[in-house]
């Protein structure tokens, strides 16, 4: 006599010959039950509930967009683009992509040579190979330069740093209009034309990439007399958003790091600027912003940030696109 084993999900109903899921081993039993799987699947598909309906079925076929972006299969060496690394938050990356296993372009301006060669000389002591150029990242053409250097000293691009920046503190009132143009020239145009250059160099090549971007915490609370610094890091966003949407179809990634107050020239000098300002001595908003607004109770390090873009530089952050992440010690959360 044929019995029946009935399956009661969501309503849905499957009734299979008894028999169906005897098994003698375990190996049977796992085949049976990846055929049963794909006949429930299936009914569901063609018999359920609408709900059921627009499921996709499950393949068990690996992705082709798997771990496809920082390291072509062909390629033995990675190669990254750093701008604005002869000091700071740009050097650490710099220097961390190295002990990762990348080849390193330095870039910086004229005025910061001496720190763009002693980083090449910092990237090449851990075993990596590093190349200088000196280049203003607010002139398309340049920038264009730097790539084609890049591609014919290290290999194909395959991660785009775009680090450079500048912070005034001024007065929203206060502002000129060449404050607000020299600002976005470096903070958008800057990093427009580091995306575009690298998303065109890495569609030419095949084979996909990463483009990050310096963002700041700044992109998600404003401050007092950083305003045009402020719209800069906003827009910042904008374009890590816009060609994430567009960059994913050529298997190119595109994120942004915002971090807090950070120990660097820059916050030395936004330090000594709001002094004058607030009448408080060297050091002192630093410390005051650190105590009584970041909630792990100190000022950043270029570390903490160079280790989130390693994590964003290599394969763990495949699936992550369009994305700021905030690295501030807990100052705003999103």
């Amino acid at each position: 006599m044929r019995t029946k084993c009935v399956l009661n999900i969501s309503d849905i109903y499957i009734t299979i010959p008894h028999g169906t899921l005897a098994t003698s081993s375990p190996s049977a039993f796992l085949n049976r039950h990846t055929i049963l799987s794909s006949f429930f699947i299936s009914r569901l598909s063609r018999r359920g509930p609408k709900r059921f309906r627009d499921v996709p079925r499950v393949s068990s076929h690996s992705s082709p967009w798997a771990r496809t972006y920082a390291t072509p299969s062909k390629q033995k060496d990675r190669t990254a683009i750093v701008t604005g690394s002869s000091r700071g938050i740009g050097k650490a990356i710099a220097l961390r992509l190295a002990e990762d296993g990348y080849n390193i372009l330095v870039n910086d301006v004229h005025a910061n040579e001496a720190g763009v060669l002693e980083v090449v000389k910092e990237v090449k002591s851990l075993g990596r190979n590093a190349f200088p150029y000196l280049a203003d990242v607010s002139k398309l053409i340049e920038v264009e330069r730097m790539v084609e250097t890049s591609v014919s000293e290290l290999g194909p691009l395959n991660t785009m740093i775009a680090n450079a920046g500048i912070a005034q503190v001024k007065a929203v009132l206060d502002l000129t209009e060449q404050d607000v143009h020299r600002m976005f020239e470096i903070n958008v145009y800057g990093v427009y034309n580091c995306y575009s250059t690298a998303a065109k160099q890495m569609i030419k090549q095949g084979g996909g990439g990463k483009i990050l971007g310096a963002a700041s915490v700044a992109a998600f609370k404003p401050s007092h007399m950083l305003s045009h610094y402020t719209a800069s890091k906003w827009a910042v966003r904008g374009f890590t958003m816009s060609f994430a949407l567009e960059m994913a179809a050529h298997k190119i990634t595109v994120n942004a790091y915002a971090p807090g107050v950070v120990g660097t020239a820059m916050w030395d000098l936004i330090d000594e600027e709001m002094g004058k300002k607030t009448g408080a001595k060297r050091g002192e908003t630093i410390k005051k912003w650190s105590e009584e607004l970041i909630a792990l109770g100190r000022t950043s390090v270029p570390s903490d940030v160079s280790n989130l873009v390693s994590f964003l530089s290599g394969p763990d952050s495949d699936y992550m696109t369009g994305q700021t992440i905030v690295v501030d010690g807990g100052m705003v959360y999103t």
